[in-house]
Order: C-alpha cells, then sequence, then structure tokens
C-alpha cells in the first residue's frame, strides 16, 4: 500500500480499510513513511475526519506499536483513570487510594507535567524518597498486594503516538478530535486496564475549550472502547476554575491530604466521588453509582482512604510521615499575598492564568527537560461566587525564585474578575457518557 494512497482517499473524504490504517502506522514507526506523509495525513483527517471504526482502528494500530503491559496476573477486574488535564487537578491522588480502599484494584500509568497543567508523577515525588519508576513485575506485585500503584510508563508503549504528536504539534493538526481520542486511548489501552474512567475537562483551563467539544471528545473516546473491548465511562467536568485551592506539586499533595481526611475543598471531594463510583461500577465491586458513592465516602470518612495512600507511599519507597504530617513536605522560601484592589464578588478565575502564574514561579515545564521547583505554587484564598472586600488576599504566591515573580503577581491578579452581583454557581459535572448514552445535567 502506497502511503501517497492512503493520504489521497482521506483527502477525498473516503473511509480507509484496517489495513490502511496499520500499513500507515507501522510505516510511520519504522520510518518507511517520512514526516512529511504523515504531516500531510494528519491534516486530511483534520479536515475531513474519522469514523469510529478508523479512530478505533488508529487506536490500535498505534497502541501496538510499541509495547504492551500485561496486566492479567492482577486478580479482579483492573480499573484506571484518565484526566485531559486542568489546574489544580490532584485527583488521582485522592482517587486512587480511596477506590483502591473499596476494593477495587487500581493499576494507574501516569506521566508528568508540560506548561501550565501539572502531572501527578511530579506531585507524587514531591514526597521525598517516592519511586515513580516500577519494573512491570513490581507493578504488579504491588497492585496485587495493596490494591493499588502508580506509576510512570515503563519500555517502548505507544511509540506511534510520541512521534505523530510531534508532528501535530508543529503541523496545527492538535485539535482534531478523532487524533485526541485516539492518543489518548491508546495508552490507556497499551496500559492493560480492563477499565477506564475519563475526566473530560471544559474551560478555560481546559484543552477543551467549549462544552459541546468536550461532550464529543467524551463521546468519541467511550466509543473507541466500546470497538475494541474496553468498559469506558467518561465525565465532562469544569475546568474554568482551578480545582480545589492549591496549585502546585507538594501544595497539591498537602491538599489531597486534606481531603482524604475529610477536610478537602467540597469541588475536589465531590468530583473524585463521582468519578471513584465509576469506577467501582466498571470494576464491578459496586452495582450501581449510588452504591458506589456510599462506599467512598464510608471509606473516606472511616480514614481507611487515607491508610491507603500511606500503605502506597511505603510500598514507593516515600516517606509516609510527610502524609502523616504534610508540613514536612517541601516548603517554598517565603509566601507573597496577592489583594484586591477592589470589592465586590469574584465573578471568575481564569484558569489558565493561574496556571501560567504557577508555571513562572518554577511549578511547571516550558520543556519537557526543564527543571521544576516541587515546593512553589498558588493557593487561592477566594473562589468563585465568594464575596471579597478591597484589600482581602485573593490569593498566596509560594516563592522560592524573584526572578519572576512580579509577572507571576501581574498573571495571577489578572486572572480575576470582581463585580458588583453575585455570579450564578457554575455546575462542577455537566455529565456523564457511557455506553448507554450521554447524559446531560447541565
Amino acid at each position: 500500500m502506497r502511503a501517497y494512497d492512503i493520504i489521497y482517499r482521506k483527502r477525498m473524504g473516503e473511509e480507509l480499510t484496517t489495513e490502511e490504517i496499520r500499513a500507515l502506522v507501522s510505516g510511520f514507526v519504522s520510518g518507511e513513511v517520512p514526516d512529511y506523509q504523515m504531516a500531510a495525513w494528519a491534516m486530511a483527517v483534520c479536515i475531513r475526519g474519522m469514523t469510529p471504526r478508523e479512530t478505533a482502528d488508529l487506536t490500535m494500530a498505534m497502541a501496538e506499536s510499541g509495547d504492551q503491559i500485561d496486566l492479567s496476573a492482577i486478580a479482579g477486574r483492573k480499573v484506571d483513570k484518565h484526566s485531559t488535564g486542568g489546574v489544580g487537578d490532584k485527583v488521582s491522588l485522592v482517587l486512587v487510594p480511596l477506590v483502591a480502599a473499596c476494593g477495587a484494584p487500581v493499576a494507574k500509568m501516569s506521566g508528568r507535567g508540560l506548561g501550565h497543567t501539572g502531572g501527578t508523577l511530579d506531585k507524587l515525588e514531591s514526597i521525598p524518597g517516592f519511586r515513580v519508576e516500577l519494573s512491570p513485575e513490581e507493578f504488579v506485585a504491588q497492585v496485587n498486594r495493596i490494591g493499588c500503584a502508580v506509576a510512570g510508563q515503563t519500555g517502548d508503549l505507544v511509540p506511534a503516538d510520541k512521534k505523530l504528536y510531534a508532528l501535530r504539534d508543529v503541523t496545527a493538526t492538535v485539535d482534531s478530535i478523532p487524533l485526541i481520542a485516539s492518543s489518548i486511548m491508546a495508552k490507556k489501552i497499551a496500559g492493560g486496564a480492563d477499565a477506564v474512567v475519563l475526566d473530560v475537562k471544559t474551560g478555560s483551563g481546559a484543552f477543551m475549550k467549549s462544552l459541546d467539544e468536550a461532550f464529543r471528545l467524551a463521546e468519541a473516546m467511550v466509543a473507541i472502547g466500546r470497538q475494541v473491548g474496553r468498559e469506558v465511562a467518561a465525565l465532562v467536568s469544569d475546568m474554568d476554575q482551578p480545582l480545589g485551592h492549591a496549585v502546585g506539586n507538594a501544595l497539591e499533595v498537602a491538599e489531597a491530604i486534606e481531603t482524604l481526611r475529610g477536610f478537602g475543598p467540597k469541588d475536589l471531594e465531590e468530583i473524585c466521588l463521582q468519578l471513584g463510583a465509576q469506577m467501582l461500577r466498571l470494576a464491578g465491586v459496586a452495582a450501581d453509582g449510588a452504591e458506589a458513592r456510599k462506599m467512598l465516602l464510608r471509606a473516606l470518612r472511616s480514614g481507611r482512604g487515607l491508610s491507603k495512600l500511606i500503605e502506597m507511599v511505603e510500598a514507593q519507597g516515600g516517606d509516609a510521615g510527610c502524609i502523616r504530617q504534610p508540613v514536612k513536605l517541601p516548603r517554598a522560601q517565603r509566601v507573597v499575598p496577592v489583594t484586591a484592589p477592589e470589592g465586590g464578588y469574584v465573578q471568575s478565575i481564569t484558569a489558565l492564568e493561574v496556571g501560567v502564574a504557577a508555571q513562572l514561579l518554577g511549578a511547571g515545564r516550558e520543556t519537557k527537560e526543564s527543571p521544576i521547583d516541587l515546593s512553589v505554587g498558588v493557593v487561592l484564598r477566594k473562589k468563585v461566587g465568594e464575596p471579597v472586600a478591597p484589600g482581602d488576599v485573593l490569593a498566596e504566591l509560594h516563592v522560592s525564585d524573584d526572578r519572576r515573580l512580579a509577572e507571576a503577581q501581574e498573571r495571577l491578579l489578572g486572572a480575576y474578575r470582581i463585580g458588583p452581583e453575585q455570579p450564578a454557581p457554575r455546575p462542577l459535572v455537566y455529565g456523564l457518557v457511557t455506553d448507554a448514552g450521554t447524559e446531560r445535567w447541565a
């Protein structure tokens, strides 16, 4: 099969065969199909789209382009969770131990942060000694022993996606729903879980800015799961303002610990309960979402979720004393308040700008090789809907290096919009997509 013919057929809006898609992906990975042809094909997909069957075929071709993790030695239905990324999204730190405490095995492969969004691995590495690099054997053994593990990718997982994403990033072909959906799902399938729960973020701090786009992406990923024999559920949730109050690695770990103690921000607790309910349902531990929510609340209120986090940290070489006493986590040199110039109500907080402010302080990377400071970040003291008086502290910057402090302060202050009227509450979760269909709640 010639790459030229495959590109031409897609450019004309024709449906590609399974064999054509597999030939294109394998040729690209081997170097037989050059970058310029793959970029042309990606642009044709952006313009013409792909059918659900084509998208599933692309997903499997990419998943099978490298190593795949075999989790069959883990007892029970293994469940994984993935977020499309946001600001202050420390959900996995709460959710993994909480769901495991309810009896569902959680085998989670995570990544590092880039740009204004944080990465779970970076957050966990703010716990001294925590080891994110586990061999496949160690990973499987830990999940069997304690019910959960969070680790970075090992081996050569999904090399086709790595190569294709690098091309998409420089050829204006990132924002194609079939390409986004197959990129995410290829990694989840190669990760070996039986079921996957997705948190598709929408809003100013999310990749999908509009609600309709977020639902289309959620539906595309659930459809891929259906085509390839994986159970998938997707919640569409708000990322117009940061989740919780803390943005920054050690700061987010501390907030996750507070949440597992029952004293965390209500928005963070609620999204964990909703995602966790779907995870327990798909794992076969709970009959339905209502039963699952009760199980999660019992694990949260009893402290079993926190105990499971301590167990996981100890199993992966981390200092569990930091979980028992979060004050031991890395701390920035000083805290700089950002105050309100006027009174009224917080109308909105642009999540993207908060994330950029934290990145400027050193909490995020500009490139994959950039060093990060695990101690720095932002803590919001006022969120949307709350009243403020002139001079009230809107947020605090946790700072160790002053070089970009002024710019971070400007960004953070610019993220807040204050007005005279209290705004109507925004939904935290907009709906759920499963094999049964799409439910829009708001």
